[in-house]
């Protein structure tokens, strides 16, 4: 199963794979260069493929627990300052996504969105420490009468060039439904209340829609 997000590049990729093999098996004589060409073109679509692949994840629905939106490592746990939204102090949780990795946005939390913000900005690396104030971004805070209000925030990487953000102010969403997409490359920041009981420990593997990251 694809994401949406990939459908329109997924098709542009086959159709120019194949164009060119049919393009090279007619004007080259040398069938070994042909075949190099044709394995080539087929590894780019098969890496276009795994990259918008979009996995069923059956969600253990419990909105005292904070999930992980995403698939990735955990690259960051500390208590930073949330300057854009709460502009107090916070948990910040950080997992980075790999272009291998599964790429759509699950929402952490069940609730009602109250805040959902754009800011183009740079690709720094998504490791980098400025790329959550700098690069390509969005901000999205949703509550409930667990966590009460939590942000996540999807980051751009060096490769990523468009984020997809599903969240609208006022829409009620369910902890694990799909909540945007980034392409190419990525992380995704969580905002936390202090009293948060962090499940998840430093260069963590964690399944979108399926880990827990916090529990009230």
């Amino acid at each position: 199963m694809f994401h949406k997000e990939g459908h329109l590049i997924i098709v542009i990729t086959f159709i120019i794979v194949a164009i060119i093999n049919l393009f090279f098996n007619l004007v080259l004589d040398n069938p070994f260069v042909s075949k190099i060409i044709g394995l080539s073109s087929l590894v780019i679509l098969l890496l276009i493929l795994q990259f918008f692949r979009n996995p069923k994840r059956l969600t253990q629905l419990n909105d005292s627990l904070i999930i992980s939106p995403v698939d990735g490592k955990v690259v960051a746990i500390e208590k930073v300052y949330e300057k854009e939204y709460f502009k107090d102090d916070r948990i910040q949780v950080s997992i980075f996504m790999s272009p291998l990795n599964v790429h759509v946005t699950r929402y952490a939390n069940g609730g009602v969105v109250k805040f959902s913000k754009y800011h183009p900005g740079k690709y720094l690396v998504a490791w980098h420490p400025k790329s959550s104030e700098l690069n390509e971004r969005t901000t999205v805070v949703v509550e409930n009468k667990f966590f009460g209000k939590v942000l996540y925030r999807q980051i751009a990487g060096a490769l990523a060039r468009r984020i997809v953000n599903y969240a609208k102010v006022g829409d009620s969403v369910v902890q694990g439904e799909d909540a945007g997409f980034i392409k190419f490359g990525s992380r995704v920041d969580l905002f936390l209340p202090l009293n948060s009981e962090i499940k998840v420990k430093l260069d963590q593997l964690v399944v979108g829609g399926i880990d827990t990251i916090a529990e009230n």
